[in-house]
């Protein structure tokens, strides 16, 4: 009887976990060639944003800590979570663009962000393929974490629960945003 209820179990998990993994769209492709190192260069803030010559994906923890304030290096290097209602971007309604605020990335634009009531700033849909999802089983439950195509930087999740046309919330911490008007 035990041996029946652990296939029961193993069957169950694996239609559960595969049937969630089916609505994943996108996940992270790790880069195949050789990457700068950049574990010794002293690193600013100025120096950073929108720098090509930087390899994001290689900067030391103390490097992301000399670019990023103390929370947004919790938000985006450690995945924390800013409160609900408490973000800058959350009531936001300039013209624009959302960039990483760790590496400048284009990640938003105004124009699809909308009001989803969740209490942190919500967008319908990316530029240019700039976010990655990636499936997140933290915290006892299935979710699909999203992150800076350029320095994997921490922004937030995706849920399919959005409007017309993607059907997609991406659902953003403003910690981990800059805000570049139009």
């Amino acid at each position: 009887m035990k041996n029946i209820n652990k296939i029961g179990l193993i069957l169950i998990s694996s239609f559960l976990f595969g049937s969630c993994s089916q609505n994943i769209s996108k996940t992270v492709v790790e880069p195949t060639k050789k990457e700068k190192n950049v574990s010794n260069v002293k690193i600013t803030k100025s120096d950073t944003m929108h720098n090509n010559d930087i390899d994001y994906r290689n900067l030391t923890e103390e490097q992301w800590k000399t670019i990023l304030s103390e929370e947004d290096f919790n938000i985006l290097r450690k995945k924390a979570t800013e409160r609900p209602n408490t973000g800058k971007y959350n009531d936001n309604k300039q013209v624009g663009i959302y960039v990483c605020k760790g590496c400048g990335t284009e990640l938003f634009t105004s124009k699809t962000k909308y009001e989803s009531g969740s209490g942190w700033p919500a967008f319908y849909d990316e530029i240019d393929n700039n976010v990655l999802e990636i499936r997140d089983v933290s915290h006892g439950m299935v979710r699909v974490e999203i992150v800076c195509k350029t320095c994997k930087g921490h922004l937030g999740h995706v849920f399919r629960d959005g409007p017309a046309p993607t059907g997609n919330r991406y659902c953003v911490n403003s910690a981990s945003l800059d805000f570049k008007r139009k």
